[in-house]
């Protein structure tokens, strides 16, 4: 049984499961746990790593138009080096001080691989959820993508400074906050760009059509590949933690005017169906 399986089975028990986080009482929650052999490639440093496990609950927070204030991690290691910890430390206080939240500790314990469990909070009156997108709307994205599958591919050159500076990434925190108030359905591409119009379109029983003439693709991505391959890395590698949204046609320009990064229209919502350039776009993207 896979993730998305295992979640199924829990969305049977759990009322409020299947969404980037849970919202109660105004209050956003959400938890994410990463390991060393499947999240972070040889030579990812401490810092990055503290950067950017917490930055993926952030994300979680972003995605429900939520303001992020708090963060803390569960860090566990085969052993305690002081200055790893430290860096680790630093990484997490740093992405949470870029998003005005605050870094306020967590856990340690001893595990066979380097582990880290986050969990990120934030506050909302009116949270976006992934159900509510209609036929004839338009979905966008918000940045770039590729960014995290160009970084893999600098560190498994050997060039691990270009890989951390594009493994840290910045929670979309500021850019959902401007976008909510006009989305219908949001949701962060952690799993891919691909992927994300997947699970929006199941959430809200619909369907989309897509340029792939219009997918913003990083600057990094054109360094380590190009053409096709560029397409297929930007839209299913994933960890790219951008904002997949739709919104009514007429709240597109304010939601631009209102975001602090560009957001790019991809295509539109349709009955049903994902389509890309005409064709069946797979359901592919990263998997644990």
């Amino acid at each position: 049984m896979n993730e998305r399986t295992a979640l199924a089975v829990l969305e049977g028990e759990l009322e409020a499961a299947g969404d980037d986080a849970a919202v109660v009482d105004g209050l956003v929650l959400t938890t994410d746990m990463l390991h060393e052999t499947t999240d972070f490639p040889p030579g990812t440093t401490r810092y990055t790593a503290g950067w950017r496990a917490v930055g993926a609950s952030l994300s979680d927070v972003a995605a429900m138009g939520a303001r992020a204030t708090a963060a803390v991690a569960a860090y566990a290691a085969p052993e305690f080096d002081r200055e790893e910890l430290l860096e680790f430390v630093r990484g997490a206080r740093d992405v949470c001080d870029l998003v005005s939240a605050e870094y306020v500790g967590g856990d340690l314990d001893d595990h066979e691989e380097f582990t880290v469990t986050t969990t990120a909070l934030g506050r909302t009156d009116d949270p976006v959820f992934r159900s509510g997108a209609s036929p004839g709307e338009v979905v966008c994205v918000t940045a770039t993508v590729g960014r995290s599958g160009a970084a893999l591919e600098y560190f498994d050159r050997g060039e691990i400074e270009r890989g951390n500076d594009l493994f840290r990434f910045e929670p979309r925190v500021e850019a959902g906050l401007a976008v909510a108030p006009h989305a219908s359905a949001m949701m962060d591409s952690s799993d891919g760009l691909a992927r994300s119009l997947h699970q929006l379109a199941e959430a809200s029983g619909c369907g989309f059509e897509i340029d792939s003439e219009r997918v913003p693709i990083d600057d990094a991505v054109s360094e380590v590949t190009d053409g096709a391959e560029a397409l297929e890395l930007a839209t299913t590698f994933g960890e790219d933690f951008e904002l997949v949204c739709t919104l009514p046609e007429d709240a597109l320009e304010d939601a631009r005017e209102a975001s602090p990064v560009p957001i790019t229209v991809l295509g539109s919502v349709a009955e049903e169906g994902v389509w890309m350039d005409g064709e069946p776009l797979a359901d592919r993207g990263y998997t644990h």
